[in-house]
């Protein structure tokens, strides 16, 4: 059997190994269109600010690796741009291959939009190593005054590392606030802690034109204008489907690629994972577009059992992620209110604020926890937490709670860790549930 896999980065090389490991005569080719495997984009920001040193801690494992140590066909500069269903080819510039079976693991690319001056010299958007080295060139030049586009995920942690370099930062967000996936209530803590650290938030407000002869000077807004030696545009990320035109594989209207719990496409022996494709959220109970590396390494890793007949299905997502944005931790898991709202669920939510260990305990620091449930049932829809410390245990408790669609009296009943330099008696999220009365 012949396994093509277009893709070398989370998804495909999961696939990859797992097919090497469990099927001793397989011919596995992946093909990449750039040049660098496995390699750990969530890190890039700390890799442009200094945290990270060398690019190379990045990378998992190199060409050289896959092809040598696991015998995998490891091709790059190949970027495929045609895939044939009925023939069983994949073709690009200057080949063409037959598979028996195809892995789709194209990623994303970040959202460049159209606006007037966006091919000036200094806008940078970030998500590959190539992106940070552009960036890193860019800064060794006199760069003072750094404008970011979106104060979601990417921008909030790359205007801390902006900022812990010495830069002035101004984030313009065309929402109400930054972070918008929390809920309103929980976006004064962000905003706090961006002022605090000397970021320029701007909210409300619309980016309209790049102005510069060769290299930006100014980012235009709807309302005003504002001073730029460098912008990062860091807006969201699209698919990378467009080759799939004309192929009948069915996609979202997101643009990733329709899979089943199987991770297979509607066309047979085609698959799909990762940051091209959808995932079903268990609490949306459908298929959405959620990307991130956790869930393109599961999918990678399920998809590739499923293609050699180990069949595992992809148990779906809750949609849990963390933040780090500098002295504080933001996390959050499952729906935030304006989804649940658009979903037509009743729901009610409660928030509470309390030490992240026992409140008789030194040195403790503030946890906020916000819950969202249904107001009928009490099944836990959401849960947000925002601290210095103990978030990350916290959310991943309610994540948990999340997967496994539990109450927020199962909630209390869990049996979960306690000593008084890590926790109460009764946990913060526990106590939050408590308070619904």
């Amino acid at each position: 059997m012949r396994y093509v896999i277009i893709g070398g980065d989370a998804a495909g090389m999961s696939a990859a190994m797992q097919i090497v490991r469990n099927e001793e005569q397989a011919e596995v080719i992946v093909l990449e269109k750039g040049e660098v495997y496995s390699y750990a984009q969530c890190g890039i920001p700390y890799y442009v600010g200094g945290v990270i040193e060398k690019p190379d801690k990045l990378i998992a494992r190199t060409v050289d690796t896959y092809r040598e140590k696991h015998g995998i066909d490891a091709r790059i500069n190949h970027e495929v741009k045609a895939i044939n269903p009925e023939a069983k080819t994949v073709s690009g510039d200057g080949f063409e291959i037959t598979y028996d079976r195809l892995l789709i693991g194209t990623g994303a690319r970040p959202i460049v939009p159209e606006i007037e001056g966006i091919g000036l010299q200094g806008i940078h958007v970030v998500k590959t190593i190539p992106h940070a080295e552009a960036i890193l060139n860019d800064l060794q030049k006199e760069v003072k005054n750094i404008v970011i586009i979106g104060g979601g995920a990417v921008g909030l942690e790359m205007a801390e590392n902006f900022i812990n370099l010495g830069k002035q930062v101004t984030i313009i967000e065309r929402s109400p606030q930054l972070a918008k996936s929390f809920d309103k209530e929980l976006g004064g803590l962000i905003h706090d802690e961006a002022h605090k650290h000397g970021v320029n938030v701007v909210l409300n407000q619309s980016v309209e034109k790049f102005i510069g002869t060769d290299h930006v000077n100014s980012v235009l807004t709807d309302q005003e204008e504002f001073e730029a030696d460098f912008v990062l545009v860091a807006i969201g990320i699209q698919p990378n489907t467009e080759f799939l035109d004309g192929t009948g594989i069915h996609l979202q209207a997101s643009g990733a690629i329709q899979v089943n719990a199987y991770l297979e496409t509607n066309l047979p022996d085609i698959y799909a994972a990762g940051d091209c494709a959808t995932q079903y959220h268990r609490i949306k109970e459908k298929a959405d577009y959620f990307p991130l590396g956790t869930h393109a390494n599961k999918q990678g890793r399920l998809a590739g059992l499923n293609m050699i007949g180990k069949t595992r299905p992809f148990q779906g997502m809750v949609g849990t992620y963390i933040i780090k944005f500098f002295d504080l931790t933001l996390a959050s898991t499952g729906l935030p209110s304006q989804e649940i709202e658009k979903l037509g669920y009743p729901f009610k939510s409660i928030q509470a604020e309390m030490p992240h260990v026992a409140g008789y305990y030194p040195d403790k620091d503030k946890l906020t926890v916000r819950l969202l449930y249904h107001e009928k049932t009490e099944q836990l829809l959401g849960a947000q937490v925002i601290g210095k410390r103990g978030v990350d245990k916290r959310i991943d408790v309610l994540s948990t709670a999340l997967f496994a669609r539990m109450t927020m009296t199962q909630l209390e009943d869990l049996d979960l860790a306690y000593s008084p330099p890590f926790n109460s008696v009764w946990d913060p999220i526990q106590q939050t549930s408590r308070r619904r009365g």
